[in-house]
């Protein structure tokens, strides 16, 4: 028998050819039973979930989501009061059947979102920056813009698709380099489009607040308040301010007050008769209402972490600035170093060395090891040097046992920058337990509504306010007031103040 030659690489070529026909063959299905036309924006769009897949994905997630973020705010007032505004919006949206579920999350940071399935979120911290009824519906409604318009979706969608087509490239080049940066080129495409997503949610927002009778114009409103708070916050963090919209709402929703105000006009039918912008029974409704951070959460005050619920209380060194997350307490500092402060889980009754070494450390190599007492507390602690995304590091832990519980504190700094040593005797010889009447001592912040009075100025009331810092900027954005603001006798206005400890 002859054998016939045949071309060198011929078998992978044809298992090329077969891969390939069967992943154009998924794009094609994909294409034909994926395409849809959205009610709410009349366009063609490609999805691979189902409604009833978003409802499931949404409610798995909320689970893991209401906890992450501090869970919900206790108060049913303004748990409901929300609820009632997003219900009535959801009504004008073009999913009127769709079992929206609203929530107010216990968290002093300032945000809002949406999970597939109409759960959407809204931070007790962005409730106290908004000032009117018009203004908090504005963020609702944005964030039913996205529902509506199943972004969520489509960005699950898109992400299968990339995935596909940086493997046909691959397939049809043969080379993964090829696929790599078709891969990478078409993620930054897709994560480009997140603008435009925007402004179809700031549409749509529009729509639904001229449908339930808002003042439209409120979004712009807010969306300047937002922008202020983002300033403030980077002063207090000692950021330049072109970093402002880094780590806030402003990150995940890159929107600016030009665009929104296109979208108000682009809108257009005129105005709503006697709009609702509802400033006084919106104030009526969040008066007393926490600010900033809760007792179960501790409270960051100035260089002082103090947690009136665990009654324990550090200092942090000059120059680092804190923030306070759901599980964790993070101070940065000069130079990139840090500090981490958090709860040990699973520690059980082991030791703080015993912890140390064999559960939080177990995969470090640890210098320096060794057992000792902090104010009276029974410690341990450790050295190593570790390989980051941003180079090698110095690390130093600390675990400090007391009631039951074990304390974990991470020091991190660059090798032969800011002094690790000195950061860490700093922060660990003020970290102490304190007796229950000094802990109900520390009153949480709360809002307090106020009446201007003739003779009343922006600077008078300001020194109201519990901050020790930037009194005066902190009142001019929680209001909303620009820099030439003038009061008028008789407007409410809110103002920060020390309040009473919750009863246990």
């Amino acid at each position: 028998m002859t054998k016939t030659s045949r071309p060198a690489g011929g078998t992978k070529q044809r298992a090329r050819n077969a891969v390939t026909m069967a992943l154009l063959a998924l794009v094609a299905g994909g294409l034909v039973s994926g395409c849809t036309t959205n009610p709410a924006t009349g366009e063609r769009m490609l999805s691979l979930l189902s409604p009833q897949e978003e409802a499931r994905i949404g409610a798995r997630e909320h689970r893991k989501l209401v906890p992450a973020f501090g869970g919900a705010i206790g108060d049913r007032n303004i748990q409901g009061y929300v609820a009632s505004v997003g219900g009535l919006l959801a009504r004008t949206s073009e999913m009127p059947r769709l079992r929206f579920t609203f929530t107010v999350l216990n968290t002093g940071k300032v945000n809002a979102f949406a999970l597939p399935g109409g759960y959407v979120y809204i931070t007790r911290g962005l409730l106290a920056l908004a000032n009117s009824e018009a203004e908090m519906a504005s963020v609702v409604a944005h964030e039913i813009g996205h529902v509506a318009a199943r972004h969520a979706a489509q960005r699950h969608s898109r992400s299968v698709f990339a995935g596909i087509g940086a493997a046909a490239v691959g397939l049809l080049t043969g080379s993964g380099e090829l696929a790599r940066i078709a891969g990478t080129g078409l993620g930054a495409h897709l994560r480009s489009y997140s603008r435009s997503q925007e402004l179809q949610a700031d549409r749509l927002g529009i729509r639904y607040l001229k449908r339930a009778g808002f003042e439209p114009g409120a979004m712009a409103n807010f969306l300047k308040t937002l922008r202020s708070h983002s300033r403030l916050s980077a002063r207090l963090m000692g950021r330049p301010p072109d970093k402002a919209d880094e780590t806030n709402i402003m990150s995940t929703h890159p929107r600016t007050v030009e665009r929104v105000q296109r979208a108000v006009a682009e809108a257009g039918d005129g105005l709503p008769r006697n709009a609702i912008v509802g400033r006084d029974i919106y104030l009526r409704k969040i008066a007393s209402m926490l600010y900033g951070d809760a007792p179960e959460q501790g409270f960051v005050r100035g260089r002082d972490f103090l947690h009136p619920d665990l009654r324990i209380r550090f200092r942090v060194p000059p120059k680092f600035r804190m923030s306070n997350q759901p599980d964790r307490v993070v101070a940065g500092g000069p130079g990139g170093s840090a500090i981490v402060f958090s709860t040990a889980p699973g520690a059980g009754n082991r030791s703080p060395y015993a912890y140390l070494v064999n559960a939080w450390a177990r995969n470090l190599r640890l210098w320096d090891r060794q057992s000792l007492t902090i104010n009276g507390m029974p410690a341990a602690t450790g050295s190593a040097r570790v390989r980051t995304r941003q180079g090698m590091r110095d690390l130093r832990l600390v675990t400090i046992g007391r009631a039951g519980r074990i304390y974990r504190l991470l020091f991190l700094s660059r090798p032969g920058g800011q002094d690790l040593g000195m950061i860490y005797r700093q922060t660990t010889s003020s970290f102490r337990g304190v007796s229950r009447e000094e802990a109900r001592s520390w009153r949480p912040w709360r809002l307090s509504i106020v009446t201007v009075r003739r003779g009343d100025t922006v600077a008078r009331l300001a020194r109201r306010m519990a901050m020790d810092r930037f009194r005066e900027e902190h009142f001019r954005v929680l209001n909303g007031f620009g820099a030439r603001h003038r009061l008028v006798p008789g407007q409410k206005v809110k103002i920060v103040i020390l309040g009473r400890y919750p009863a246990k």
